[in-house]
């Protein structure tokens, strides 16, 4: 499943390692067949784009883009559980079933940060990983509408997920609750979650759920395994189609 290694990559922060293999990725793309003929057209487009940055304005760009707000949130449980308890015992379940299926993750990183389930979603076969991805399709959906908003090119990357998914959203109705949020990440905006942020009664910020304030990358001991799928909810749970912060 390459293409979604693929993907993770490109949705990862930027580094001159990703930029190094730009010949390989483009090489995966143009070979897969799983995705119509215009998301790949799309992903080429982001590349070009992308590839043709100065390495330190791209990452400058990806923090603003996301790690301003939560709207854009690469963490999956954001926008299913926001800032319940509930975020908080996801975590640890999620963990728990990695550590299940054989996948060994640092004791820092999130195990619903994107890229890292998209690392371990191209390990699986094509059926399971499809089943994975539609169990995620409204977050997909709803962070690749929010990018168009923006007019982004990373929206390239979640309509492929979808694309590869074949998963069917409402997107009509999606990108109807899209247009009436309020942006998240202006200063004013940030200003105001620090106020309300600031008094905090201990407990650590990452197995509480807490946005944290960089983003978590996989790590290079990742195990491989196969046909063992990642619940995100519980069986006859839905994600709801948007959240407003």
């Amino acid at each position: 499943m390459q293409i979604l290694k693929a993907i993770a990559l490109l949705l990862d922060y930027p580094t001159q390692d990703l930029i190094d293999h730009e010949a390989d990725i483009l090489a995966i793309i143009d070979q897969d067949t799983s995705l119509s003929a215009q998301s790949k057209q799309d992903l080429f487009a982001f590349i070009e784009e992308r590839f043709s940055m100065e390495l330190l304005d791209w990452q400058s760009d990806y923090d603003s883009l996301f790690e301003r707000g939560r709207n854009l949130s690469l963490l999956l449980f954001e926008h299913v559980h926001g800032e319940s308890r509930d975020r908080g015992q996801a975590m640890v379940d999620l963990i728990e079933q990695y550590k299940t299926a054989g996948l060994e993750i640092g004791i820092k990183e999130l195990p619903d940060y994107i890229p890292l389930f998209l690392e371990f979603v191209s390990t699986q076969d094509i059926d399971n990983a499809k089943a994975w991805l539609m169990d995620i399709s409204h977050i997909l959906a709803l962070l690749l509408t929010r990018l168009e908003e923006r007019e982004e090119r990373y929206a390239s990357l979640f309509n492929a997920l979808l694309n590869f998914s074949q998963a069917k959203v409402n997107m009509d109705e999606i990108k109807e609750v899209v247009a009436k949020e309020e942006r998240d990440d202006t200063n004013e905006a940030i200003d105001k979650v620090w106020e309300e942020e600031m008094v905090t009664f201990g407990g650590d910020q990452t197995n509480a759920g807490a946005c944290p304030s960089s983003v978590n990358k996989p790590t290079e001991a990742q195990s491989r395994v196969h046909d063992m799928p990642v619940q995100i909810l519980e069986p006859g749970q839905s994600i709801p189609p948007a959240t407003q912060h």
